[in-house]
């Protein structure tokens, strides 16, 4: 397998910047909850075991519990999700793979039926973030584990 670079340092400047997003978004009108939830469908969409690896471990310190991460990728047939949790996890599959005719009408009816519009713009930007390091983590390989100690995330258990 050919080593990758380490992105972190070739760009300090932008992972900062997508960093500093992600302590926006932390701090939005978003809940942390549905947050974790929509990182974890993200990057499971996106096959971003570092970044999965990362959200399982976070969720799981926030207090998340380990059934509703196993059924998250079932979301739809599991009865373990608020209407609202439901809506912003559509939202999140049909932004992380945009259709080619856009997001549905039904889907966004779905979405503004549970979140108010600084919500809904929030959301976005949840998924944009996740999506963005789902990428990054992706191109370059980043180890799943790897930050466990900077981040404290060693704290979940789940070595």
């Amino acid at each position: 397998m050919t080593q990758r670079i380490d992105y972190q340092k070739q760009a300090p400047e932008l992972f900062n910047k997508l960093a500093a997003l992600n302590m926006a978004i932390n701090k939005s009108s978003i809940e942390e909850t549905i947050n974790h939830l929509v990182e974890i469908r993200a990057s499971q969409m996106n096959g971003c075991t570092f970044c999965l690896d990362m959200h399982i471990k976070q969720a799981t310190i926030g207090g998340e519990r380990p059934l509703r991460i196993h059924h998250l990728a079932a979301w739809r047939e599991s009865t373990l999700f608020s209407p609202r949790e439901r809506a912003a996890l559509a939202w999140t599959e049909a932004l992380t793979r945009l259709p080619s005719h856009g997001v549905s009408d039904k889907v966004y009816e779905q979405v503004r039926n549970e979140f108010s519009e600084k919500e809904i713009t929030d959301l976005t930007y949840a998924v944009m973030a996740i999506n963005a390091w789902n990428r990054i983590n992706i191109a370059f390989r980043a180890t799943p584990g790897t930050a466990d100690k900077a981040y404290g995330l060693d704290k979940a258990g789940l070595a």
